[in-house]
């Protein structure tokens, strides 16, 4: 009767995990996490120039470490005080409202901080605005969980 149990555990596990990581999203919402999926391409390939005209010029940032606007998000990973190599999306819903579009998504994080690999968890939220016909980040927010 254990291992019946325990193969039902993992198998409603692993059907759970696989649904998590396969959102249908509509036209309007695949728009939005295509975006936020290439702006953490640009952001590994520290290409600062797709980054400053994607990010609003009243944009804010906030890490572990603080909160800042949107030079002072570009300044370090054009200097390479801080390399976001790769962002492990898990999953990912997006919600509208007028003519802004959230973003929240749950990540592992594998970045380069003053010369040490770190890798953390977070649940990631971005906010885009909608003007003159394109969207801009206007707030990007890690919030670190606990554990892995």
């Amino acid at each position: 009767m254990k291992k019946v149990f325990a193969f039902a555990v993992i198998l409603i596990g692993s059907i759970m995990g696989v649904a998590a990581q396969n959102n249908t999203f509509t036209k309007e919402e695949q728009e939005i996490i295509n975006l936020s999926n290439d702006k953490w391409q640009w952001m590994s390939g520290k290409n600062v120039e797709k980054l400053a005209d994607l990010f609003h010029e009243s944009s804010q940032f906030v890490h572990m470490g603080g909160y800042w606007g949107k030079e002072q998000e570009l300044n370090p990973i054009k200097d390479g005080g801080i390399w976001y190599k790769k962002a492990e999306i898990h999953d990912q819903k997006v919600k509208f409202t007028e003519n802004t579009a959230t973003v929240y998504s749950i990540i592992h994080l594998n970045s380069v901080v003053g010369g040490n690999s770190v890798r953390f968890p977070f649940i990631v939220t971005e906010v885009f605005v909608r003007e003159n016909d394109k969207w801009l980040l206007s707030s990007l927010v890690f919030t670190k969980t606990l554990g892995e």
